[in-house]
């Protein structure tokens, strides 16, 4: 299977090459239209991941030329209404904002390859954050096993980043449709006018712009899974309708006129709390009654402090395994502090403060100091202050970032000359410039704190007045 990449950014098309590449996709570039339109008249291509705005013109015109009739991803760093509507308006299979997430390419990936003759869908690089020895995950290790061979719908509630699409993918792939389609979408990133078009598909002519026929996201799943998450952000008219797909079996496209069978497991996310939704009239009853067949809730990390050391570890292992770097320790009082925190962006918070400190960490280990420093000010230490090895910590990491790539020599004298000079004068300070007590408080001879005065210059009788 060949993938374009149409971009003039040099670190977007070496991101997206390697990801995909990974996914067993062989991939072609270009930095311009000519050039795409150069290598799509030379190459069969399956995938089009293309930006909005390049060199030579707008990739929106040459997906709305009628030239690709393959799958196209529109990328852009213009998160605006008015562009996505545009996208989706003119065919676009996915509409990426740049920044994008790496996991949300492999997913589009994911979509495009079940329907590509003669290739078996690939199942998305394992990355599997459910781990812990909690009681509470353990509780919900064993629902997920009891209910994972099943068809039977599951609704997943938790807060943000506590990773309730792994939890759904994870029941697809310990199912019996783990060959088939996993296709996910959140329902609260499409806009409403959008979303029935995505989930049921439309019939060409169905409204202004629909030139051409389009499968919805159930015809896509057929025969696999389909998660919806935000499901608690559907817009009423929707829930409706999906409710009667869900009675019925069946899906019938925007402006059709006849409905088709699909085969789709149906799994439902939200980090809202339902049945609060249905007592405002916000919620569908009977949806929610069918989306709760089975019922699994998440806990946050901040319930289930004894995981988040293994958790960490697990992250680092994998930060450093993407990354191509040598993994350093995390010793236990960093991992203790770990612990400490509350992590109101649950785990994909750790996720993202483990790959921090892989790439900025700079010895072998993960210190105290390094941890305070990733986590910043929303850091729960349960200290007021500042301990001395991390401020030297600190200040060291900071003269060494200062030297770049420059090479480090005679590191250890060149410390001493900078801590010497203020201990001296503190103790002369403190000792009322009596160099008996001086030696006695530093714990050196007198002549030696004698040559120190003298080496850095410092007039003991200043202190003495």
């Amino acid at each position: 299977m060949h993938a374009l990449i149409v971009d003039d950014d040099e670190g977007i098309l070496w991101v997206l090459d390697k990801v995909l590449r990974e996914e067993g996709l062989d991939v072609l570039q270009a930095g311009s239209i000519t050039e795409a339109q150069k290598i799509l008249q030379e190459n069969t291509v399956d995938m089009v991941f293309l930006d909005v705005f390049l060199p030579d013109g707008n990739g929106m015109d040459l997906l709305e030329s009628g030239t690709l009739t393959m799958p196209v991803v529109m990328l852009t760093a213009e998160t605006t209404f008015g562009h996505a509507a545009e996208a989706y308006r003119i065919g676009a299979m996915e509409y990426l904002p740049k920044p994008f997430d790496l996991d949300e390419v492999r997913q589009l990936v994911q979509r495009v390859q079940p329907a590509h003759k003669g290739i078996k869908a690939q199942k998305e690089p394992k990355e599997d954050l459910i781990i812990g020895r909690s009681q509470a995950m353990q509780q919900l290790f064993r629902t997920l096993g009891r209910v994972a061979a099943s068809d039977l719908t599951v609704l997943i509630t938790g807060e943000s980043g506590t990773g309730k699409e792994m939890v759904a993918r994870t029941l697809h792939e310990r199912s019996q449709r783990a060959e088939r389609p996993f296709i996910a979408i959140n329902t609260a990133a499409i806009p409403a006018d959008l979303l029935e078009s995505e989930l049921f598909g439309h019939e060409k002519g169905a409204f202004t712009g629909a030139d051409k026929s389009r499968e919805g996201h159930f015809e896509q799943a057929d025969g696999g899974t389909l998660f919806l998450d935000e499901i608690g952000d559907m817009p009423a008219a929707l829930q409706a309708k999906l409710l009667r797909v869900l009675e019925e079996g069946r899906v019938q496209r925007v402006g059709g006129s006849q409905s088709k069978v699909v085969d789709v497991r149906l799994l439902a996310a939200t980090h809202q709390h339902l049945p609060e939704k249905i007592t405002k009239g916000l919620f569908r009853e009977d949806l929610y009654y069918r989306l709760n067949v089975i019922p699994v809730h998440i806990p946050p990390l901040r319930e289930r402090r004894d995981d988040i050391h293994e958790l960490a570890n697990h992250l680092l292992a994998q930060a450093v395994s993407e990354l191509g770097m040598k993994a350093p320790i995390l010793l236990d009082d960093a991992a203790d502090l770990l612990s400490r925190h509350d992590w109101p962006g649950n785990v994909r918070e750790l996720k993202n403060v483990m790959r921090r400190l892989a790439v900025l960490t700079p010895g072998a280990s993960i210190t105290l100091s390094d941890v305070a420093l990733a986590l910043g000010n929303t850091a729960n230490t349960q200290q007021d202050e500042e301990t001395l090895s991390m401020a030297v910590t600190r200040c060291t990491r900071q003269y060494l970032h200062q030297l770049g790539y420059a090479q480090a020599t005679r590191l250890h004298q060149h410390l001493l000359e900078q801590v010497e000079p203020p201990l001296l004068v503190l103790a002369m300070e403190r000792c009322g410039g009596n160099q008996l007590k001086v030696s006695e408080m530093l714990g050196l001879n007198r002549n030696t704190v004698r040559k120190l005065l003298r080496k850095y210059k410092i007039d003991p009788q200043y202190f003495r007045s």
